[in-house]
């Protein structure tokens, strides 16, 4: 009885903190807009502001997004803008920044300075597996989280998570003090044997955990669909490509958030014209997207989501994600400009016949992808 109150008070609480918002569409702040290497700082606080405005105001952000520029950029356009009780943000605590317990208090606080809060609502165990999940236990970082919630710095403790329904299920008995999870959930990938949504999200219930929902466009795959399914879409559906698969996702229960890495203006005005006045989908909808899926899974795409974690540890410095962009758009299109992107994509990085088939991307892919193999029919495609 003791143990289902404490639950219910956590949830409440948790609850609470979020629903100053009431809104389900969270702002990823992964991939940004650009000008050349750089963050595009006055079309970002153009789109914050479009943001706040429609009563949003959850923000999504780590340490490594945007090669170390995503924390910095919040500062810019959130942090000295608006009153720090007007927005929320999440933050990460991210494996490569780490190497033991004492990089963690100087680690935090860095992030702190470099987002421009001296607090965060909800700080995450970043990108959690069964490996991963070792390297924090061994350093005690989920006890560091918690102490930081003891000294009023972390609001809510959670964890992003990359890997089985059973991994779950351990660490969430491992620390039942953790409040929310941040999971993979798109149409395409809900029944995926493989990614396992579905079941990773059953778990989130069977603990009682509140939900926050990344790449529910699946790294943009879902926005751009093969013709046929598109054609589907098209046909039997009022709203904009995007829609279908963020309503989707935040038609779930116990969701308190469906974070869009939105990159430009046009992105965000889209998300929120069906998002500021939600409505779940109906059952003429859901049978779409079944349809859409069997479309999907048929045209033998590569489903990578663009996350970029395997780039960082490649020794020779491929750009997989791209690589594997080219080869779906040349398998779509057929045409002379996928050539021209691999040569673009390869010309002061590593090509696909570099691989050394060491297998850190494949450690590290939260879409469990066999990218040497991959690579391998890149080589094929392109360096021949």
């Amino acid at each position: 009885m003791v143990i289902f109150i404490t639950k219910f008070i956590i949830r409440y609480k948790i609850m609470e903190t979020y629903f100053n918002c009431k809104k389900l569409l969270g702002f990823g702040l992964m991939r940004l807009p650009m000008k050349g290497e750089e963050v595009d700082l006055e079309e970002l606080k153009k789109m914050v502001d479009y943001y706040m405005s429609n009563g949003f105001n959850y923000f999504d952000t780590a340490h490594g997004y945007v090669n170390g520029k995503s924390e910095k950029a919040f500062k810019e356009a959130v942090a000295l803008r608006y009153p720090r009780e007007s927005y929320l943000l999440a933050d990460k605590l991210s494996s490569p920044f780490f190497n033991s317990n004492a990089d963690l208090e100087p680690l935090f606080q860095s992030q702190l300075e470099a987002a421009g809060v001296d607090y965060f609502d909800f700080y995450l165990m970043h990108a959690q597996n069964a490996r991963e999940f070792i390297k924090y236990k061994n350093c005690q970082a989920y006890e560091f989280a918690f102490s930081k919630k003891k000294e009023g710095k972390v609001k809510h403790v959670g964890l992003s998570f990359h890997d089985s329904a059973d991994v779950l299920r351990d660490i969430l008995s491992t620390y039942p003090e953790i409040e929310f999870v941040q999971v993979q959930l798109n149409y395409v990938d809900y029944n995926d044997p493989t990614i396992q949504s579905k079941k990773i999200y059953d778990v989130c219930q069977e603990f009682n955990k509140l939900v926050v929902i990344m790449e529910p466009v699946k790294g943009g795959h879902l926005v751009n669909l093969p013709q046929e399914a598109l054609n589907l879409l098209k046909e039997n559906y009022n709203g904009s490509v995007a829609s279908l698969a963020i309503r989707f996702a935040a038609s779930h229960k116990n969701v308190i958030t469906v974070l869009s890495g939105m990159s430009n203006f046009e992105q965000m005005k889209d998300n929120i014209s069906y998002m500021k006045d939600f409505e779940p989908l109906n059952e003429k909808e859901y049978e779409l997207i079944n349809k859409i899926t069997k479309v999907y899974k048929m045209s033998h795409l590569v489903p990578c989501t663009g996350c970029r974690y395997c780039v960082d540890g490649c020794p020779k410095k491929i750009l997989i994600p791209d690589l594997i962009a080219t080869l779906n758009a040349k398998q779509v299109y057929d045409d002379w400009n996928s050539n021209i992107s691999y040569q673009k994509y390869t010309t002061n990085n590593g090509k696909a016949s570099d691989c050394i088939k060491c297998g850190k991307c494949e450690k590290i892919c939260p879409q469990h992808l066999e990218i040497r193999n991959i690579l391998e029919t890149i080589s094929k495609k392109f360096d021949n």
